[in-house]
């Protein structure tokens, strides 16, 4: 039987919606970073935070400001700026944001750690006699003042059992020189009833060596307390190379 016109044409017509259809493109690869937050996450927890290298704390850090993306470029940015973990911690908010991808979220979130460590060293500074926990007390101190940019000039008031009354700020200066009033420490010694002080302060260019100044002032406040019978205990200098103890020099 002879097929109709309209049967015949459309049986020659090429299969236009199949011409219209795109061939299927090739799957992009995969970003090398997907899956690595919970690798690394799993990491930690299967070998310890210790044996992980810094940049990947502080990458672990970035993770609860950045919650998306790719941050090891910027944990080491900032390890490259700041030169190690501490130094990234004790970093100011201003500091921080100069390293591009750093907001203020993010630089709070870095100084809040510090701030617990910082809370955490007092706690156990003030929970002993100082003369007695030592190595918390230095440690607490280089938390503290170590990565400080400028001089700051502080002094640890202490009750009769050697337990500490107050951690004060007496002065802040410049990079290399933060002015000190004996007259003011005694003053502030006498107002919290102390017995004793230990000095402190940093030498932001890293070397705690004490120079012949921090000689100098150190026997000016050991003058003014030895009429008031307050004892001074030591004077640490403390830079990012470590901390240096006048009683251990024998400058005491």
């Amino acid at each position: 039987m002879d097929r109709s016109p309209a049967v015949e044409d459309a049986a020659g017509q090429p299969d236009l919606w199949a011409a219209a259809t795109p061939a299927a493109r090739p799957k992009a690869p995969r970003p090398h970073y997907l899956g690595h937050r919970d690798r690394l996450r799993e990491r930690a927890l299967a070998g310890g935070l210790s044996a992980l290298p810094d940049y990947e704390v502080v990458e672990l850090l970035l993770f609860r400001a950045i919650p998306r993306g790719d941050v090891k470029p910027l944990a080491k940015q900032l390890l490259a700026r700041f030169g190690s973990v501490s130094g990234v911690l004790g970093a100011t908010v201003e500091e921080l944001k100069t390293v591009p991808g750093v907001g203020s979220g993010l630089a709070l979130d870095l100084k809040l750690i510090q701030e617990a460590a910082l809370r955490t060293g007092r706690e156990a500074v003030a929970k002993r006699p100082v003369i007695s926990s030592w190595s918390a007390l230095v440690a607490y101190v280089k938390t503290a003042l170590a990565h400080e940019a400028r001089e700051q000039f502080r002094v640890l008031f202490l009750d009769k059992k050697n337990q500490l009354i107050a951690d004060e700020v007496m002065n802040r200066g410049t990079v290399d020189h933060a002015p000190v009033y004996p007259r003011e420490i005694m003053r502030r010694a006498l107002e919290l009833a102390a017995s004793a002080v230990i000095l402190v302060h940093n030498h932001p260019s890293g070397d705690p060596t004490p120079s012949a100044a921090d000689v100098d002032m150190t026997r000016q406040v050991i003058e003014a307390a030895r009429s008031l019978r307050i004892a001074v205990h030591d004077h640490l200098v403390v830079g990012r190379d470590g901390v240096a103890s006048f009683k251990a020099l024998g400058l005491i």
